[in-house]
């Protein structure tokens, strides 16, 4: 029985710091929102990890995807790559919050810092880390591809945040925007680019006009114009088959996420493809709000996604660093199976699914490392908006301390 005992009292604390999150969340907040975030960060890391590889050959490491040698695996591709979920939920959460600053009299200038501050800070310690790790790799003797392969990766995430942040300044001109203006950019871009022969250089317009779609669709989500069934079915079907005719007719790659080694990626920048295939997904994920909301009356699910969205830039951040530890740390007891094996079999994809705990232990670390300058950035965001600091990070900071649910203050977009 003391066994039994002990077996129980984690669970029971456990369920108790669950509940205190859960009870101090106000009544009003909308779960579904921070259940798609989480949704859409996890999608992420799972499919970088999923399909980038690094190949030890001889005394370099490069990068390889399984989906270059196995293309039927680009279902995967669709499952994972949520960016588009993210950029609406981005959308949708800004153009909220920017019209609670106004109503409290925050100014555009001081609501715009606070939201970029919140990105950039957590990045300024990335690019120091990395840049004397560069400094120290080369130092050490490793060659110019390795050390070019892996701050490549580790770099990568700055350019949807560099999206993220352009599209963040730009929330005053988009809260009012038809999404099917993007689109239209899109469209006209790739007519031009591969139905004209126009220049390769073209498709970067997408970069912008591609995301611009998604986030558009949040704020439209805002204005609560996406509330009825009929707009996430439309969105989900509409952009399903837009996809499929494109991908089986129009010659767009099948992956949904860039293979090295392609002529095209849907991407890398975007394509009309790639965007139509986000228009699904977001259709899917406004079709699911109800089932997350109910999910999230669960306290333990609620807490979980709670804490995710504590770490959300750091998750992403240092995503691709734990796996290249992980790599490069494994690396001492030879080349290992679906970790510096090229990936050209289901041998490695088996091999692989078996390290994905590993770089999750990683990935732990890393968030140990560096979640403090994210939340400092929280902190200060809540001295700047006079005590209006999330709640949900409060009770997450005091859990060990009392065991007094927080009152249900409201809190700040």
């Amino acid at each position: 029985m003391p066994d039994t005992q002990d077996g129980r009292r984690p669970r029971s604390a456990l369920r108790r710091a669950a509940a205190r999150i859960d009870d101090a969340t106000p009544a009003r907040r909308d779960r579904a929102v921070d259940a798609l975030r989480a949704l859409a960060i996890l999608g992420v890391v799972l499919g970088h990890w999923l399909v980038t590889a690094l190949v030890a050959d001889g005394g370099s490491l490069r990068a390889a995807s399984p989906l270059a040698a196995m293309p039927w695996l680009a279902p995967v591709s669709w499952t994972f790559q949520t960016l588009a979920v993210f950029f609406m939920v981005g959308g949708h959460v800004a153009t909220r919050s920017l019209a609670s600053a106004r109503a409290r009299g925050v100014s555009y200038g001081a609501w715009l810092r606070a939201r970029l501050g919140r990105l950039f800070v957590p990045v300024t310690a990335m690019l120091a880390v990395w840049t004397v790790a560069a400094a120290g790799l080369l130092l050490g003797g490793a060659s110019f591809v390795t050390v070019h392969t892996v701050v490549k990766l580790a770099l990568s995430p700055l350019w949807f945040l560099l999206v993220f942040a352009m599209l963040t300044a730009a929330t005053p001109l988009v809260t009012r925007l038809n999404p099917l203006w993007p689109l239209a950019v899109v469209l006209h871009v790739d007519v031009v680019r591969f139905g004209l022969g126009g220049p390769a250089w073209l498709g970067w317009v997408n970069l912008a006009a591609g995301w611009l779609v998604p986030y558009s669709l949040g704020a439209a989500w805002t204005r609560g114009e996406l509330e009825r069934p009929r707009a996430g079915w439309t969105l989900l079907v509409g952009g399903a088959v837009a996809a499929a005719v494109l991908v089986r007719w129009a010659g767009y790659p099948a992956s949904m996420v860039g293979v090295p080694g392609a002529a095209v990626s849907n991407l890398n920048p975007p394509t009309l493809a790639a965007v139509a295939f986000g228009l699904a997904q977001c259709g899917l994920a406004l079709l699911l709000r109800d089932r997350l909301r109910r999910a999230m009356r669960r306290p333990l699910a609620w807490a979980a996604v709670a804490l995710v969205n504590l770490s959300a830039m750091t998750v992403f951040l240092w995503h691709q660093t734990a796996m290249m530890a992980t790599t490069a740390t494994a690396l001492t007891a030879g080349r290992l199976p679906g970790l510096h094996t090229v990936p050209d079999g289901l041998d490695w994809v088996a091999a692989r699914l078996l390290w994905l705990p590993v770089f999750g232990l990683a990935l732990v670390v890393c968030r140990a490392a560096f979640h403090g300058l994210e939340q400092g950035t929280r902190r200060s965001r809540g001295r700047r908006s006079r005590g209006r600091r999330s709640t949900v990070v409060r009770v997450h900071h005091r859990s060990h301390r009392s065991h007094r649910p927080e009152p249900k203050a409201a809190r700040s977009a």
